[in-house]
């Protein structure tokens, strides 16, 4: 063998060492990607025919439903409760933002909250966290503290779920109580969550909006010559955010047994039962993909999960209403912060 056939065999042996009938890493990312439009419509359409047949098949009980005037109260209490809860998420985004190292005025946060919070209704079920990127960097908040923020907010609220669902569930013994509750807040320790927060940042950066070449090129110029960021991390223990979002489950929460009460009278034995079926639907709803705002997840969980605990008819009927209602409550609460920002009377612009 010659020196040059030497020199030359393993650039020559480099292009075969990739097995001709196996994908590469590359083909089977992109089948995943256009696979995933399709697997958000079969979520969606198998959740939604569960509870259409489900309504099918109890809708004479659904039908004999009536609601008297002390029931139109219970909806009002659990509208405005409802309301409230959403008003107090704001406000805990503020936290959220604190412990990640920005200073934010409570009440702008629950502006930009409000104002945004209707728009995971939109196809994707990402625009609302989008518009919360948007106004935390409008007020001097970098990029990836902003999308760490609405990446943190939804995982705190998932863990506050599973939590008061393990602790209200009088089915599970304390042993396993106490396995979920320190499950759920170990995945909130920051050697758990700071590499979590991470990669999540990473893949939302990757779904903004795309921009023009000369946008791009400004920004790779800038980025050349300024320093980058420090990486934007939890220094310690989100006490107080999780402590917000299990105040902000449980005002979910309470808002939903008022639905069901305001059809039927419910007893202080089916409170436990009710949340802790609430927390998993609701979570389900925030966690499963092609469900914006939940809608059809958070309905067939709920009527799964309560089979027998409430009447069929009533059931359909309660979580019907409180679709509405919280539906209502978001909408409410849009239109009141962009009024009352109209008359001048909203949070004044400051930076962070």
């Amino acid at each position: 063998m010659t020196p040059d056939s030497k020199s030359t065999s393993p650039q020559s042996s480099q292009p075969d060492s990739q097995p001709s009938g196996q994908p590469s890493g590359n083909t089977i990312s992109r089948a995943i990607a256009r696979l995933k439009p399709y697997l958000r419509w079969v979520i969606l359409g198998g959740t939604l025919f569960f509870v259409v047949h489900t309504l099918r098949l109890h809708w004479r009980e659904v039908a004999a439903i009536r609601i008297d005037a002390q029931g139109w109260g219970y909806v009002a209490i659990a509208l405005g409760i409802t309301l409230l809860a959403h008003i107090w998420a704001g406000w805990v985004w503020g936290w959220i933002l604190r412990e990640l190292g920005y200073t934010a005025l409570g009440t702008w946060s629950i502006f930009a909250y409000l104002k945004t919070n209707v728009a995971k209704y939109l196809p994707g079920n990402v625009w609302h966290f989008y518009g919360r990127v948007m106004a935390a960097k409008s007020m001097g908040v970098p990029l990836e503290g902003a999308a760490l923020s609405v990446v943190m907010e939804p995982l705190l609220m998932a863990v506050s779920a599973l939590l008061v669902a393990f602790v209200s569930n009088q089915q599970i013994n304390l042993s396993l109580q106490l396995m979920g509750l320190l499950l759920g807040l170990g995945l909130v320790h920051p050697r758990v969550l700071n590499p979590v927060l991470k990669k999540l940042a990473k893949a939302k950066s990757k779904g903004r909006p795309p921009q023009s070449d000369n946008a791009i090129e400004r920004q790779e110029e800038s980025r050349d010559l300024s320093p980058s960021p420090p990486a934007v991390r939890l220094k310690h223990y989100p006490v107080i955010p999780l402590l917000g979002e299990l105040i902000f489950l449980g005002l979910r929460g309470a808002g939903f047994v008022w639905a069901i009460a305001a059809l039927q009278p419910v007893s202080v034995a089916q409170i436990p039962s009710l949340l802790s079926a609430f927390s998993l639907a609701w979570m389900l709803g925030l966690v499963v993909p092609g469900a914006p705002g939940g809608i059809g997840v958070f309905e067939a969980t709920a009527l799964a999960l309560l089979d027998g605990v409430v009447p069929s008819g009533v059931l359909l009927g309660g979580v019907a209403f409180y679709r509405l209602i919280s539906t209502l409550a978001e909408a409410i609460g849009a239109a009141l912060a962009w009024g009352i920002e109209r008359l001048g009377l909203g949070p004044s612009e400051s930076s962070t």
